[in-house]
């Protein structure tokens, strides 16, 4: 689920932190990479802070397809379950990928599992905050970085604009449309 990533990157660090160590400045730019090696540090003409070339690693969220995970509803519309780990919310379970027969509640916004049983039919809610066990099935990069300027109209612009913002550069895709998945309250014997 985790890949542990080398990195080289040139830390800029200002003049007024020449006060203090360089590991801890550097450590601080980095804020939340763990810093391994520091090369020699350069200072340019008419800059003045120090600029130092820095090997380190850190830890990326990466599942593996098929991987089984374990997450709370965050919520639910006619798209489907939106689901969050606590640290990465770009999680959805689209409509097919539910237990079936599945249908969307209007008045509750929730998703329910229309389960059959010899002893008749049983709706099952899927409820924001509910523990969920989903299986990977897909994932999703999309380009996010700005755009120049375009030579359309503004209000075209605008609206263009504002659907970037809406995309998620990384979302991933779930199933739970196999026994033992879905809502953990599902598969518990009381």
């Amino acid at each position: 689920m985790f890949v542990l990533v080398e990195m080289v990157d040139t830390v800029r660090t200002t003049p007024w932190q020449f006060e203090r160590k360089l590991n801890d400045s550097i450590a601080e730019e980095l804020n939340k990479k763990l810093a391994n090696k520091l090369e020699d540090s350069y200072i340019f003409p008419g800059d003045g802070a120090s600029h130092t070339k820095v090997h380190f690693r850190y830890v990326v969220f990466h599942p593996f397809l098929d991987e089984i995970l374990m997450g709370k509803i965050k919520g639910c519309s006619p798209e489907g379950v939106h689901v969050s780990l606590g640290f990465f919310d770009d999680i959805i379970i689209p409509p097919e990928s539910l237990q079936q027969p599945a249908k969307f509640d209007e008045a509750e916004q929730v998703w329910v599992w229309e389960y059959e049983t010899e002893e008749g039919a049983h709706d099952l809610y899927m409820d924001i905050g509910e523990d969920i066990r989903f299986r990977v099935v897909d994932e999703t990069f999309i380009d996010t970085s700005p755009t120049g300027p375009s030579t359309a109209d503004a209000s075209s612009s605008t609206d263009t604009v504002e659907t970037q913002r809406k995309e998620a550069p990384y979302t991933l895709v779930g199933s739970i449309s196999e026994p033992g998945l879905g809502l953990l309250s599902w598969w518990t014997n009381n």
